[in-house]
């Protein structure tokens, strides 16, 4: 499939998802403001809709049980956190750092860990740009009820939206996708294991871009902690980070234009429009490139800015600077602490998918089903784009082996789908998980297994 039509199949597939988790935050939106008004809430209803309909913590009844559960409890942090970087800042930053850099680390504790870990984000990013909104509301409700109220609207809208969506057709039943997700092995060294050395370079880098931020940036110390948060976010390894950092300076340079443009014109209720058509344009096109997600974002949280009172364009050039430093201490600290390699975090994703292609094709097996690997070759695929701009540079063979992989996609599929188990593409799965140990290997292996396969019938 050429890039063009991929990336058009791509936004088909997400524009769905994207506008059901929109309709949810602005119906949420809306009773928030009706119970208690002000921008506190509003902002609040919003990122928490949009994170918990990205992290899919609701999509099963334990899930929702969970999330409510989760999401009250993000919502109270945030505007605690939000609080203090108010009045107290370093406080404010030490208990950013420690919240931010434990939902990292607790990832590793299974899918609904990594789940949940994905509520944070959102939240913690706009706290941290506009920290002072996460608390401001009027009305008669106490304000520490307000993130719970708020968080439990958000549940149930997206919730609600979702088993809709999927009782109509228009939502991909996400419970089977992830129930069928392949289980990883649990790692065997003494040594620590990625998702911690990810957690402690992030609270790294959180750590020096406060430093920098407050020390060398003034007001605009944000967007320096904003960018290191974001490279760093879903890290896959040093390289991942490097072209994500990479991205994040150029989306965030459009946005940054895009925001000094949009802010002139713009009143109260158009900017309040134009934060959340940002919002929706960048929850949709991010499954094409996070440059888009990087881009929008930068838009909503300048925009935001401004609709708090705060300029929104009398500092772009400094505020540019301060995104480049934040995404050169990103690069500098997944680099030189505890440095996790792309390709490992690459090989451990093909060994899930030819473990599942294993199972899917073994005649001993029950019930065999594509979608375990299907699950596992999206995985490898979401590597792909830094490890192609690699390869430009010349770094081949990681990239190699991910096109290779791809193009068994159809063919493996369909040998599944007719219950067939031929032993030469079995043993031709089997040669190439013993070649993971030997990368040199890797790639003639996956070509056998490539050729191996029979075309689908047109």
């Amino acid at each position: 499939m050429t890039a063009a039509p991929h990336a058009l199949s791509t936004m088909l597939r997400a524009l769905p998802e994207a506008i059901t988790a929109m309709l949810a935050a602005l119906l949420t939106l809306a009773c928030a403001q009706w119970l208690a008004p002000g921008p506190g809430s509003a902002v609040l209803a919003v990122v928490l809709s949009l994170s918990l309909a990205r992290s899919r913590l609701d999509r099963d009844h334990r899930g929702q049980l969970e999330a409510a559960i989760a999401l009250p409890a993000v919502g109270l942090a945030a505007t605690g956190v939000g609080w203090l970087l108010l009045h107290a800042p370093w406080i404010g930053a030490t208990a950013f750092t420690v919240g931010v850099a434990s939902s990292v680390w607790l990832r590793q504790f299974g899918e609904l860990a990594r789940r949940a870990s994905r509520l944070v984000a959102l939240p913690f990013v706009t706290v941290l740009t506009v920290p002072h909104l996460s608390g401001a509301q009027h009305g008669r409700l106490p304000a520490a009820l307000v993130p719970i109220l708020v968080a439990l609207l958000a549940l149930a809208w997206v919730s609600l939206l979702d088993v809709l969506g999927r009782r109509m057709g228009w939502l991909v039943d996400e419970r089977k996708r992830h129930a069928a997700a392949p289980a990883r092995a649990p790692a065997r060294q003494a040594r620590l294991s990625a998702t911690t050395r990810m957690a402690l370079q992030m609270a790294v880098a959180l750590a020096l871009a406060f430093a920098v931020g407050h020390l060398g940036f003034g007001e605009h110390w944000p967007w320096v902690v904003l960018t290191a948060f974001i490279v760093h976010s879903g890290n896959r390894g040093r390289l991942e980070v490097a072209y994500k950092s990479l991205l994040r300076l150029a989306g965030a340079a459009g946005g940054c234009i895009a925001a000094a443009l949009l802010a002139v014109p713009a009143d109260a209720h158009g900017g309040a429009a134009l934060i959340l058509l940002a919002l929706f344009l960048g929850t949709w096109l991010r499954q094409i490139n996070y440059a888009w997600w990087a881009l929008f974002v930068t838009v909503a949280l300048a925009l935001l800015q401004n609709y708090a009172g705060l300029p929104a364009a009398s500092a772009m050039t400094l505020r540019l600077a301060a995104i480049a430093v934040g995404a050169a201490i990103g690069v500098a600290t997944a680099w030189l602490v505890l440095p996790v390699r792309s390709t490992d975090v690459l090989r451990r994703r093909l060994a899930d998918a030819l473990a599942a292609l294993g199972e899917a094709l073994d005649p001993a097996v029950e019930r065999r089903d594509a979608a375990a690997f299907v699950r596992a070759l999206d995985d490898v695929e979401s590597l792909a784009p830094a490890f192609r701009v690699a390869r430009m540079l010349g770094l081949r063979q990681p990239a190699d082996w991910i096109d290779v992989l791809t193009t068994c996609r159809a063919p493996a599929v369909a040998l599944i789908g007719q219950g067939a188990t031929p032993g030469h593409v079995r043993r031709a799965v089997g040669a190439a998980r013993q070649a993971l140990r030997e990368p040199e290997r890797l790639l003639d292996a996956l070509k056998t297994l490539r050729d191996a396969l029979p075309l689908p019938a047109a």
